[in-house]
């Protein structure tokens, strides 16, 4: 995105994208008191990423091609600006190197991701890695950010949440030792605690507070800044019972994901939905697909599928505008999502 061309550091970048300046032009068009207290600098700091913003504005538009300039209409966009934006599109890892090989680097940002499978077969497990892995520090990688957990089921278990925070710091204690000479100059200041501080919980009981939720979350993300992934788990619990009135589900439905997309667009985070499973009758035989129906699947960016091979589970991307259909193995370990035994061995042999 453009934010990232500006030389400044990684956590006012942060701070400039949480505040919903996504563009230079967004960044030039604010005052210096304005920009200072949305992102909570001084008013001399605030001139400087101004000063900053307008040098680098003018340069991108000195290379844009025959001179185009951004579309008028409000939140329009040129395919050159998008362009600009993907080369610097982040991604959440999934702790598993096979998984994020097919998802380009992992769960992106700006985009709405949906998880489906049977039960059992990882779906709240990966919800949780991504829960702790967004705050990765970016000196190590990650995105330094914090985490929604929406859940409506009551699968969500702090203890696996500790669990799995702690593998994730002896994780990147090891990638500072592999890296740096010097180990206690860099040593991990991140602690277990710091993590489940930063994943805000809701336990939602109904489709009614499943709504009210989803409505209330941009004023919430406001005042909670660096919030960089909002994960639902599951989408689907509440809109499967007790509803005579298919038309006001999908109707429904359709309202939610919108807000949840302009959420995503809006604050620069990745919205994970996850989703159970269903039958559907197909050319004479019964067949498993994820639930809510032919129009829900129109609802998210990419569809990824979780199915079992055997003793071994896989990942498939079902659908995506930017990745190609591709299927990875990845293991539930007692340290997280990991890459599966069988490739670990194959890259142990290499």
């Amino acid at each position: 995105m453009e934010v990232g061309m500006l030389p400044i550091s990684a956590s006012k970048r942060g701070k400039l994208l949480a505040a919903g300046y996504t563009t230079l032009d967004a960044i030039a068009r604010a005052s210096p008191t304005h920009l200072a207290r949305d992102i909570d600098v001084s008013d001399s700091e605030a001139s400087e990423i101004l000063s900053l913003a307008t040098k680098a504005s003018s340069a991108l538009e000195r290379e844009r091609p025959n001179g185009t300039h951004t579309a008028v209409v409000g939140g329009g966009q040129t395919a050159w600006d998008m362009l600009n934006e993907e080369k610097f599109s982040s991604c959440i890892t999934t702790s598993c190197v096979d998984l994020d090989n097919i998802l380009g680097g992992g769960i992106k940002c700006k985009e709405v991701t949906e998880i489906g499978g049977v039960p059992g077969i990882g779906k709240t497990q990966i919800g949780i890695q991504l829960a702790v892995n967004v705050q990765i520090p970016q000196e190590y990688g990650g995105l330094g950010g914090k985490a929604i957990y929406i859940d409506t089921e009551g699968s969500f278990m702090v203890e696996r949440v500790l669990q799995i925070a702690e593998a994730c710091i002896e994780d990147m204690a090891e990638y500072s030792h592999q890296f740096h000479k010097d180990f206690q100059a860099c040593d991990v200041k991140v602690h277990p605690n710091n993590i489940l501080e930063n994943i805000f919980y809701f336990r939602v009981c109904s489709y009614t507070e499943q709504i009210a939720l989803i409505n209330y979350l941009d004023k919430f993300i406001m005042e909670n800044k660096d919030v960089k992934i909002i994960i639902v788990d599951s989408v689907t619990f509440h809109f499967r019972q007790d509803f005579d009135d298919m038309a006001l589900r999908t109707r429904l439905l359709s309202e939610m994901a919108l807000k949840l997309m302009k959420l995503a667009k809006k604050f620069c985070l990745a919205i994970v939905m996850l989703n159970q499973v269903t039958t559907k009758y197909v050319e004479g035989s019964f067949q498993l697909t994820l639930a809510l129906g032919d129009s829900w699947s129109h609802s998210c960016t990419n569809r990824i599928i979780l199915f079992w091979n055997g003793n071994e589970r896989h990942a498939f991307i079902d659908k995506s505008p930017s990745l190609k259909s591709a299927s990875a193995p990845y293991s539930v370990t007692t340290r997280g999502i990991r890459n599966s035994t069988s490739s670990s061995k194959r890259i142990k042999m290499m």
